[in-house]
């Protein structure tokens, strides 16, 4: 297990890089707790990857450092970094069986019979191969293959980091939830410093204990679920988490009021004046349509049924809002008026979380 310190860390595909744009993965100082599981979030492209691979050794920074327990590693090749990944497509030895898959990495490691045949037992119920152990992989299909490829990865006690690349792809849906949930074990039982990429929300909530949200090669906000959702440190992060994602509006802030073409929005907290882009953001869950003149007028497209709730869409001047509604919830043609929860209010300048003072 390891505390993984990003230390002024960048990297850009071009040779020759003139400019921040010019960088797939910007600037980075951050500290990853040992035997934390995290989870990195973001878009396709995003640079979730390049930062994996630069910490897997896989790939090196254009600047900067990487250290394990507060040791260099930044030029130590991936065999001497102690650590284990699992990548978005199935990496099997073909002629072997499932068990000798799953054994290899202890075996390469000179670890008793016994204890290879306790992991790769106890491994192989987790990842629920135990009747196929004495199969050769190939022929196998591909989510049975990236399930042992999982398991490969889970099978050594003694690896500073566990990092997995989208590893869930190609694995069914039902036995996604299981393996995320194996993983979750796994991690609780051994303490294993995790990292695991993906660009699906759902994936990153339940497995990580902190969610990294990269965007545009940069790490918007490190929080645990319940930060993102309540206060996003910026708008990609309330746009991303969330079905639907955070609404944002253009806005005036004066101390705690905010005006939207006009309509007047109360704030939970007072703002100092605020230059470039000002918006708010509200969760659709703090939103509420009303028929009694007040809030922001709206136009009531359609009303989406999704059996816990209703998602209601509505437009504002081309801006679309959304409005979470109780199952029960009766929606008439009146209701023309979507009001929020002071409190829920988030301030955002030039796309970043402006921090009120209390009102």
């Amino acid at each position: 297990m390891a505390k993984i310190t990003l230390d002024n860390l960048a990297h850009s595909y071009s040779p020759n890089p003139k400019g921040e744009g010019d960088f797939a993965l910007k600037e980075l100082n951050h500290d990853w707790e040992d035997g934390q599981a995290y989870a990195l979030l973001g878009a396709s492209g995003c640079g979730k990857s390049t930062l994996l691979n630069i910490i897997s050794g896989l790939l090196h920074p254009s600047q900067g450092r990487i250290l394990f327990n507060d040791v260099d590693v930044t030029n130590a090749p991936t065999a001497e970094r102690n650590i284990a990944q699992v990548f978005q497509f199935p990496v099997v030895y073909d002629t072997m069986t499932v068990h000798d898959n799953l054994a290899f990495p202890l075996r390469n490691r000179g670890a008793s019979a016994a204890y290879v045949a306790e992991r790769v037992q106890k491994i192989a119920h987790m990842i629920g191969m135990e009747d196929v152990l004495n199969r050769k992989a190939r022929g196998l299909t591909a989510d049975a293959k990236q399930k042992i490829s999982l398991g490969r990865g889970m099978v050594r006690e003694d690896v500073n980091a566990l990092l997995f690349d989208e590893p869930l792809t190609v694995i069914d849906p039902h036995m996604k939830w299981e393996l995320r949930t194996q993983l979750k074990s796994l991690h609780h039982e051994f303490g294993h410093t995790m990292i695991y990429v993906t660009h699906d929300q759902t994936e990153a909530l339940t497995f990580a204990d902190k969610v990294v949200v990269m965007h545009d090669g940069r790490v918007v906000q490190i929080g645990t679920p319940e930060e993102l959702f309540e206060t996003p440190a910026h708008t990609f992060v309330g746009y991303f988490i969330g079905s639907p994602g955070m609404n944002v509006l253009n806005a005036k802030v004066e101390g705690s009021r905010a005006y939207v073409d006009g309509t007047e929005i109360a704030l939970g907290a007072n703002y100092a004046p605020l230059t470039g882009k000002v918006q708010i953001g509200i969760r659709p869950e703090f939103a509420r349509l009303s028929g009694n003149g007040e809030g922001l007028p709206v136009n009531v497209r359609r009303v989406e049924d999704v059996g816990r709730h209703k998602i209601v869409r509505a437009d504002f001047f081309g801006n679309e809002i959304n409005i979470i509604a109780p199952e029960g919830a009766s929606i008439s043609p009146d209701m023309n008026r979507v009001t929020f929860d002071a409190k829920r209010v988030n301030v955002y300048a030039n796309d970043w979380r402006v921090e009120g003072e209390a009102a």
